[in-house]
């Protein structure tokens, strides 16, 4: 059972005769007859009641018609697919990301997607989570890579992975032990991400468990990025939370040290798009080169 021979099939069931489906697909009426008996001696089964003015389907073609539909538009949607990646030469891929991103080795996304494809222009827009999964439910964005939670209503949501929460101090006492949320009130806190203070996803997840525990934490400074918070931290103003990807990169300063939390606290990262909103050719491409490289940061760390 061939994809022409279901394509030939499907077409004199369409037009009713074996002549008007060669018409139709540019070729020969007993190329049609051949092929369509060819399925028959497949398939063991007569498919079209013949010798009227037109053809009209078995018991067995009406069982074959909605399986050989099925395969030939699968067939035709993979190379639908796999063709509009061939020939991306032009468009625009959005995509919003976490503003930590280059932690994950994201901050070679545009240049190795660019690499690829040349005729694309890329629209990377770094922001908080909350931002991300806003404008990516609004529509202004196809997709988005944030860290978890988020509101996600009318988003459909795909975790990546997951990066351990630490505290991070100048002073070696406050680092011999795993961190709990009681000992975090014993010295100044300093929080990043001001602008959206404590609906940042992982500030939430701290004042979730401040919460249960019954307390209430307060920064004494809020900043909006993590280098700063860091740098901070290195003169001896306070202590504060970052990833471990954060941990191990360059921007880390010298004489600041981390703990883990007595009872673990992790970052996810995800990938966000609209429910049931089929992304452009080239925003696609993009979103898979994203979860490639994010993947493999997994892998090496």
């Amino acid at each position: 059972m061939t994809l022409t021979q279901l394509r030939a099939f499907l077409m004199a069931a369409a037009l009713g005769s074996f002549t008007a489906a060669a018409l139709e697909l540019g070729t020969t009426q007993p190329t049609i007859s051949e092929l369509v008996r060819k399925l028959e001696a497949v398939c063991g089964l007569q498919l079209f009641v013949r010798g009227g003015r037109r053809l009209v389907l078995t018991s067995a073609g009406q069982e074959l018609l909605p399986w050989a539909r099925r395969a030939v538009e699968g067939a035709d949607g993979a190379e639908q697919s796999l063709s509009a990646l061939r020939g991306l030469s032009g468009g625009v891929a959005s995509m919003g990301v976490l503003r930590n991103a280059s932690y994950y080795f994201l901050s070679d996304l545009a240049v190795r997607f660019h690499a690829e494809r040349p005729g694309v222009r890329t629209r990377l827009v770094g922001q908080n989570s909350v931002e991300v999964a806003d404008a990516v439910r609004s529509g202004e964005l196809e997709a988005g890579l944030v860290v978890l939670p988020v509101n996600d209503d009318g988003l459909a949501v795909t975790p990546l992975l997951r990066d351990e929460v630490l505290w991070a101090s100048s002073d070696p006492e406050r680092v011999r032990q795993p961190i709990t949320v009681e000992a975090i009130r014993e010295a100044p806190l300093i929080l990043y991400d001001a602008h959206y203070g404590w609906q940042d996803p992982t500030r939430r997840q701290l004042a979730e468990r401040a919460q249960l525990a019954g307390i209430r934490l307060e920064p004494m400074i809020e900043v909006e990025n993590v280098e700063s918070a860091l740098r901070l931290v290195a003169r001896g103003v306070g202590e504060t939370l970052i990833s471990r990807a954060v941990s191990v990169s360059d921007i880390f300063p010298q004489g600041v040290s981390t703990v883990p939390f007595a009872d673990p606290l992790y970052d996810t990262i995800a990938v966000v798009v609209r429910e049931d909103a089929a992304l452009s050719p080239a925003t696609a491409e993009l979103v898979r080169l994203a979860t490639e490289m994010v993947m493999k940061s997994a892998q090496s760390s």
